[in-house]
């Protein structure tokens, strides 16, 4: 049963819903601000991919919550994603757009590490929430589809770690679109204070039948000489269409590592952009993808590079079968003033069947004297050699096609920091390519 169903997304309803969840006011004036710009902006450029016509109003924006008093309660295929046997202290669970389930070592919130959800953290931690929120690297005025999140958001994850403190457990999170109808516009806003680490892992899994969309926004701030991994398998039906915008600002001799195991089954655009402001500071993104059947697909992987002695690496492998087509670009930019900094970035695309489509785009923006910066790119078949090889080891053509394409991929699933993750993305890829 829902509470809403598909609305028209007016002045009227986003006050009523911000009321409702007894948001402080700041940030219903950040919700209107976010409605009166989508209704004046227009959707961002992306580069030859058509997204005029594509879904951004047509779902169910809140349906009714539904509890979860312990983690056998989920399916049993969702368990599985979390890890057969994994430490699930530090675990944060959605359905639809509600908080379900929220786990936190006792010896973590001793020390002042949080993590809830998006709306417990807007009344229980709104001045730490305010310091951040869509104020510094995703802004409500950046594009039509920013400002509808802006207005939207409806879950999300909050994730802060004080400083000098190291989460040694992953955290968890489970997004589990269990109405086909039910919009998710989640907002993740994780903050890694001076001389802090943690690794934050991230699932989502969602059903194939109704029509429905996915506007999401991830904040990443990395503070100095902090480390913050962030790992991420999308997994979402062939008729919910996802606008994922991944941003993170890492400040002097801090690092963020990505891994990112991009498996949604519709259309998708995604950018994940890193902002190297702090001196000696590291950016590394590893990007997995895989596309099926008429999917429409655009990723673009940044790295802005400002500060000094900044390194920022990008690696992404995509496979595209049936009638698939896909944009990579990858832009390493290094600002003038961001002397004696490193970029390196590549693109490789696998190509299975002849109406399929790949183009590998690395650009390079270079405003400063470099230490090194270098690109590569490869837009190809399954090599025949190999194949060949294979085969006279006795090995049939569809398996020897499938190790392949598992080796070519290898690079990002291997760095995938939880096993159970790592299991849940090779199972993705085997079912997408066979």
């Amino acid at each position: 049963m829902t509470v809403e169903t598909k609305v028209n997304f007016n002045r009227d309803y986003i006050t009523q819903y911000s009321q409702k969840h007894n948001e402080p006011s700041w940030l219903l004036e950040l919700r209107l601000r976010g409605l009166e710009n989508s209704e004046l902006l227009a959707l961002p450029k992306v580069e030859k991919t058509n997204i005029d016509k594509w879904n951004l109003y047509q779902f169910i924006h809140e349906v009714e919550k539904e509890t979860l008093s312990d983690i056998s309660e989920l399916p049993e295929d969702l368990r599985a994603q979390l890890g057969e046997g994994a430490d699930l202290k530090n675990l944060l669970i959605h359905k639809n757009a509600h908080a379900v389930y929220q786990s936190l070592d006792q010896e973590l919130k001793d020390k002042g590490v949080i993590l809830t959800d998006i709306k417990t953290a807007a009344k229980d931690h709104a001045d730490l929430l305010l310091k951040y929120f869509m104020n510094q690297v995703g802004k409500v005025d950046d594009h039509k589809i920013s400002a509808l999140h802006a207005a939207l958001f409806n879950s999300g994850v909050f994730l802060y770690v004080p400083k000098n403190t190291e989460v040694e457990v992953p955290v968890q999170t489970l997004f589990w679109q269990a109405n086909s109808e039910a919009g998710l516009v989640p907002h993740i806003l994780i903050v890694a204070e001076d001389n802090s680490k943690v690794t934050y892992v991230e699932n989502f899994f969602g059903e194939d039948e109704g029509e429905s969309v996915n506007n999401y926004l991830a904040e990443v701030f990395v503070g100095k000489n902090a480390h913050v991994t962030f790992a991420a398998v999308d997994s979402l039906g062939k008729n919910t269409t996802s606008y994922i915008y991944r941003r993170a600002k890492v400040d002097n001799d801090g690092r963020i590592d990505w891994a990112l195991g991009q498996m949604n089954n519709g259309h998708t655009v995604s950018d994940n952009t890193t902002f190297l402001t702090g001196n000696g500071s590291t950016g590394d993104t590893k990007s997995v993808v895989v596309g099926t059947g008429d999917q429409s697909l655009n990723y673009v992987q940044k790295m802005d590079q400002s500060g000094h002695y900044t390194e920022g690496t990008m690696l992404s492998h995509g496979v595209m079968k049936d009638q698939a087509r896909a944009i990579f670009n990858g832009i390493s930019k290094i600002q003038k003033g961001a002397y004696q900094s490193t970029g390196e970035q590549t693109e490789r695309v696998l190509m299975l069947s002849e109406k399929a489509r790949g183009d590998a785009n690395p650009i390079l923006l270079i405003d400063e004297n470099v230490e090194r910066a270098g690109h590569a790119a490869s837009v190809g078949k399954v090599d025949k050699n190999q194949l060949y090889y294979l085969m006279s080891r006795g090995i049939s053509r569809l398996e020897a096609e499938r190790l392949i394409i598992l080796g070519f991929l290898s690079p990002v699933v291997e760095d995938i920091p939880l096993e159970g993750l790592q299991n849940r993305l090779k199972d993705l890829i085997e079912r997408k390519i066979k």
